[in-house]
């Protein structure tokens, strides 16, 4: 740990959410603070029910009747860290944001308040929702102080899996999101009463003077990776469960840059799900999430005290002599440690879900694409620029028109010598070749890592959702820069 993850040791707390009408709020299980736990550095600062190192999960809001509806405001925060307030942002006084807990067919409602000094938004990822009007709609601007009612539908047919919501005003997403707001969905059929999984939401910041970091030209260029590793809000907590059983992990890598190496050593780990896909359970000690990538994973608690760890991972450099010893390589951090404790709660783990999703392998092919993610010289940012078929983002432009109805087949290169995770909105994508070769069953996912100087190629079934949205590199610093392009659908 550096010297700012000790002093950041902690979980941020637990403020109060505000709820619409029509919505649960469910109990989480994270551990009770330990009798005598001083709780808080100060009256006005957000402090963390469980200690230290304690496990905590954010508060789960469940739909009621097939309708979520939600107050959600984003403002700046006190919360601790370590017994240290430090000043964030934070959606309804937490860091993260409170679980939603949506099923298939849902209407999410969410009337969100602007409480920052700078525009934002809001982007349900991996939600296969409309982006048109006020759903999951990435050119909405919502002004200072003002409000803004979402009305999200998703459809019957839903996948079942771990998304998450952030902002997404372009040119602002990274700073909002380092800074603290993000925060998980769940869609599922489940009754967590029964089987209520645990939500590992990993995010990563820099702390100082008693706020967030403001980073430099060239940690943007890089793509920021913060100081300190966060999970739910904590450093390294400690998830307690009973020796022997199983624990469904649902993770969410929420950092803005930092890939998430993870390695389940001890823990007789088995993935059944990436991103909104679901997989065969097959065993799986070590998997590597790019941003904004999510898991569904099983572990059984061990006889000992197990860590679950993120080692460092090179996702490539600036290259042509700029920035002569820049790493991109995050330091090895603990993500968590499973403890055994006979008396802890021990929740039944829910059957794994089917994938129902038709496999285009099979498909009839309408159209193929090519797209490069790409780096050049230029006046843009430290004499940088980001950019997809050689242009910056444009809001008013379409770079890809697409017709509902139809399969294509892209071919997503990066010629640059950084890597770069591919994100489309909306529709899911189905990645068929990538390292040159083919990719066997069917590996669906929403953010696609394309290597320095290698290509992946995916299908993607056009079949609903008519309007504009966008894609993107989800190293978010090269979204803001103009790595992003809009597609629209018709």
């Amino acid at each position: 740990m550096t010297r700012r993850q000790v002093l950041a040791l902690g979980a941020v707390g637990v403020g109060a959410v505000a709820v619409g009408g029509t919505a649960l709020v469910v109990a989480n299980l994270g551990s009770e603070a330990p009798e005598g736990t001083d709780q808080g550095a100060s009256d006005d600062a957000t402090s963390s029910p469980a200690g230290a190192t304690g496990w905590h999960e954010p508060e789960v809001i469940e739909s009621v009747d097939g309708v979520l509806d939600l107050d959600l405001e984003l403002a700046p925060a006190d919360v601790v860290l370590g017994g240290t307030s430090v000043r964030m942002l934070a959606y309804n006084g937490t860091v993260p944001g409170p679980t939603l807990h949506l099923r298939p067919g849902d209407l999410l409602r969410v009337r969100l308040r602007n409480g920052l000094d700078e525009p934002t938004n809001l982007h349900t990822h991996g939600l296969v929702v409309s982006a048109a009007e006020n759903s999951d709609n990435p050119f909405v601007h919502i002004a200072p102080g003002d409000t803004f009612d979402y009305e999200i539908a998703l459809p019957d047919d839903h996948p079942v899996g771990v998304c998450w919501y952030h902002p997404h005003h372009h040119g602002m997403v990274t700073d909002q999101l380092f800074a603290g707001l993000y925060g998980a969905i769940v869609v599922d059929d489940e009754d967590w009463a029964e089987v209520a999984p645990r939500i590992v939401v990993v995010s990563d910041t820099t702390i100082a003077d008693g706020a967030v970091a403001t980073v430099s030209r060239a940690e943007r260029m890089l793509g920021r990776t913060g100081e300190t590793l966060l999970t739910n809000g904590g450093v390294a907590p400690e998830l307690a469960a009973p020796p022997g059983e199983d624990q469904r992990l649902l993770i969410v890598n929420a950092c803005a840059s930092r890939y998430l190496d993870l390695r389940f050593d001890g823990l007789g780990a088995r993935l059944r799900g990436l991103d909104s896909g679901h997989l065969a359970e097959s065993p799986a000690d070590r998997l590597v999430l790019a941003p904004g990538n999510r898991a569904d994973m099983v572990v059984t608690v061990p006889d000992s005290a197990t860590a679950v760890t993120a080692v460092g991972y090179d996702r490539g450099g600036m290259g042509m002599g700029m920035m002569s010893g820049a790493s991109t390589v995050a330091p090895d951090a603990v993500v968590l440690t499973v403890v055994p404790d006979a008396a802890a709660p021990a929740p039944s783990v829910a059957d794994a879900t089917p994938e129902s999703h038709p496999d285009l392998r099979d498909a009839a092919i309408d159209g193929t694409r090519a797209l490069t993610m790409e780096m050049s010289a230029g006046a843009g940012a430290g004499g940088m620029r980001f950019l997809i078929d050689g242009r910056e983002f444009a809001p008013g432009r379409v770079d890809q028109q697409v017709r509902i109805g139809t399969v294509e087949e892209w071919t997503i290169e990066n010629t640059s010598p950084m890597d770069h995770p591919f994100h489309l909105h909306i529709w899911p994508m189905q990645v068929v070749r990538e390292g040159g070769g083919e990719v066997p069953g069917l590996d669906l996912r929403d953010v696609v890592d394309v290597p320095a100087g290698g290509a992946v190629t995916v299908r993607i079934a056009f079949d609903r959702f008519p309007g504009r949205t966008v894609y993107h590199c989800h190293i978010l610093d090269h979204e803001d820069l103009g790595m992003m392009g809009v597609i629209e659908a018709g």
